[in-house]
This record gives C-alpha cells, structure tokens and sequence, in this order.
C-alpha cells in the first residue's frame, strides 16, 4: 500500500491502535510516550505488528517522500459491531440484553476511555485532509474503570444481571486514556458524543439485532 502511494503520489493514511503503548506506564498516553510493549507476550502479534506498520510508514515518508498520516485509535465503540465481538462493550451490552452475567476480566479496576464510532471518524477524516504525519491520538479521554463501565451498561440495559469475574488476560493494559492535546491544537478535534448517549445508541442497536436472531431462530 505504501508502494502504491508513492507511486500515485497519494497521501497514506495508517491506521494504527492505542496499543502501541502496550501496557503504559505514562497516563495519560501522550503521542511521544514510545510504550511498554511485551514483544514475546500473547498480545504481542497485534501490539508489534502495529508498532512496525508505524516504523515502515515513516520510512516511506523520510526515504521516499511520502505523504504518510499515522491515526492511533483507542477503544471506539457504536452500532454495528458485531454481537460476539469479544471486546467489552459488546460482551456487556449482550450479556446484558439477555439477562446473562456479565463478565468481567479482574478485578475490574483497569481502565478504559471509549469513544463513539461518530466522533472516532470525523477525527480520522480530519487527519486525513490534513497535512500532519502524526502519530495523533483520537479517541475519547473521559477514563472509566471496566467494572464501572460495566456497571453502566448494565443500568442502561435495564438488566438485574450479575457481574462476575473471569481471570484477566496476560499483559491487559492496566490503563488507557488518550492524551489528545495534539488534535485539540492542530485539527480541531475532541469528542462530542457522551456516554450515556453514544451507549444508549448502541444498546438500541444491539436490542434489534437480538430480536432479529430470536426471530430467526
């Protein structure tokens, strides 16, 4: 892709993930935070192969000119995600929605800043029509504990679901929240959508797809 780009003197635009702090031990996570990254642990095939998809991409753009954009995207959330996702928010919303425990990894305390899909795009979308190499941090920098987050799903739901605990997966980042100073200055850009709004969307959404599949069924 960074080939074609230069080729076609296009501007390239990488999608790269707030997991290339790993599990940071700076927060908030600011983009010359350079992470603490396990390169041997279970989540290492993602976490790595981001981080190199990052090094390659500024390779390009000072070997070859090339006119590279580099997004660091942190948990996003909203309509459309698949229900057996595995991520959080979708786990809690169907396990909710059906009355299920709701599990949580831990003890819950680790923390979490999710920005919905609406907001996460308009920053992607400005990035790219800029002239910025980043890295640039979009994502939402309000933090919540899972257990809270959970909590709130719930509640949302209006769910009496119980919350239980699974063991925590090896090398889950203990924190995460975007320092976004950089899109604030240079592109304009924050989160509009709160919580509470942006999780009552998709839980609607997710009602829907359930009552599809029961019916279906």
């Amino acid at each position: 892709a960074l080939g074609l780009a230069r080729q076609k003197n296009a501007r390239f635009l990488l999608a790269s993930t707030s997991e290339s702090y790993g599990d940071p031990q700076v927060n908030p996570q600011p983009e010359g935070y350079w992470g603490n990254v396990n390169p041997v642990g279970p989540r290492s095939v993602y976490d790595e192969a981001k981080r190199f998809s990052e090094a390659v991409t500024m390779a390009y753009r000072r070997k070859h000119g090339v006119d590279t954009g580099i997004v660091r995207i942190f948990n996003t959330y909203g309509p459309r995600m698949r229900v057996d996702d595995g991520r959080a928010i979708p786990a809690f919303i169907s396990q909710a929605l059906r009355g299920e425990p709701i599990t949580v990894a831990g003890d819950g305390t680790q923390t979490r800043s999710i920005c919905y899909v609406d907001d996460l795009i308009d920053g992607i979308v400005r990035l790219l029509h800029s002239d910025l190499p980043g890295p640039v941090n979009i994502g939402n920098p309000h933090e919540m504990s899972i257990l809270d987050t959970a909590v709130l799903v719930r509640d949302l739901c209006g769910s009496t679901a119980p919350i239980t605990f699974v063991p925590r997966p090896q090398d889950d980042p203990s924190v995460r929240q975007p320092d976004i100073t950089l899109a604030r200055t240079l592109l304009g850009w924050e989160p509009k959508t709160s919580l509470h709004d942006g999780l009552t969307r998709t839980i609607s959404w997710f009602a829907g797809q359930l009552a599809e599949s029961r019916q279906v069924a």
